[in-house]
């Protein structure tokens, strides 16, 4: 890897990761997390995919994401996993906590004295709350869509016109039909409004963002929306009493250690040893976790 010092972060927010599917930009992702040393990680929803899980495809890339965040639990790291709609099953283990790791549905952060309400963001769905089974059945058309979309980048690559995304363009027409992004954005902001936070932080609908967001009142809450890893490759990022989006199409940096940390993967088969080796380490790093936590209570 090549020499440069990780950024340090009082704060690393990532949503949307889909861990388990083949849309996951795993690999990006692991470069990126190689590249920054955060006090505190909040994994904002929908980090594995239990939705769209297939015990077939949970390639060594993305079981490596998962060790390297557990190894961010063994450095002191602080990590908060929020539960999204597609992790939902997490949701009965909420107040787990196991050494500096813990499950929660919602957070609520001081920094620097202001207060930061983090969630998901599918509490305000209507179709996520009302017709499951439909919104489960477009979330498979969507991951067609995203394999669809892989192959058509890899031609379009080849004949050097650079990467496209369909599903972008689809759900960003339909979306913006229905105008389901602002009044996502205008509901969690009335919200946070009303019970006077100074941030209010998602996920869910993968359009990485931060703006300040008025009621009719005039009174305002600043809005941020960490992304996806996807498509649009981003994170939330605060230091200094600074927010920012980090954004990996724009890090040749990170870009650049692709081809020295992963190796590419041809099928699941060839990796199965290399995973077997990893949820072993993975099992030994999480009863350190155990003992950790175990002696703090006693």
């Amino acid at each position: 890897m090549k020499n440069r010092k990780k950024r340090k972060l009082d704060l690393l927010v990532l949503s949307d990761i889909h861990l388990g599917t083949y849309g996951c930009r795993a690999k990006e992702l692991l470069n990126y997390l190689k590249t920054v040393n955060p006090k505190t990680l909040v994994l904002n929803g929908d980090i594995i995919d239990i939705w769209q899980f297939n015990k077939r495809y949970f390639p060594t890339s993305h079981l490596k994401v998962i060790k390297h965040i557990t190894s961010l639990l063994t450095n002191g790291t602080k990590v908060y996993y929020v539960t999204g709609n597609h992790d939902e099953m997490l949701r009965k283990f909420v107040g787990l906590r196991l050494g500096t790791f813990e499950i929660v549905n919602k957070l609520v952060l001081d920094l620097n004295g202001q207060k930061a309400w983090m969630f998901h963001g599918d509490v305000f769905d209507i179709t996520m709350k009302y017709s499951k089974w439909l919104t489960k059945l477009g979330g498979i058309g969507y991951n067609l869509l995203i394999l669809i979309n892989t192959l058509a980048n890899w031609l379009s690559q080849k004949l050097g016109r650079g990467r496209i995304s369909l599903s972008k363009k689809i759900k960003n027409s339909v979306k913006t039909a229905i105008s389901y992004i602002n009044k996502f954005e205008k509901v969690a902001a009335d919200i946070a409004i009303f019970n006077n936070y100074d941030y209010v932080i998602c996920g869910h609908i993968h359009q990485p963002q931060i703006r300040e967001i008025k009621n009719k009142n005039g009174r305002s809450v600043m809005y941020l929306n960490s992304g996806d890893w996807i498509e649009n490759l981003t994170s939330l990022e605060y230091k200094n009493g600074k927010w920012s989006i980090y954004s990996y199409q724009e890090d040749p940096f990170a870009q650049s250690l692709g081809n020295e940390l992963l190796q590419k993967e041809v099928n699941l088969s060839k990796a199965d040893y290399k995973n077997k080796e990893l949820f072993n380490e993975l099992v030994q790093e999480f009863k350190i976790l155990q003992l950790s936590s175990s002696e703090r209570q006693n």
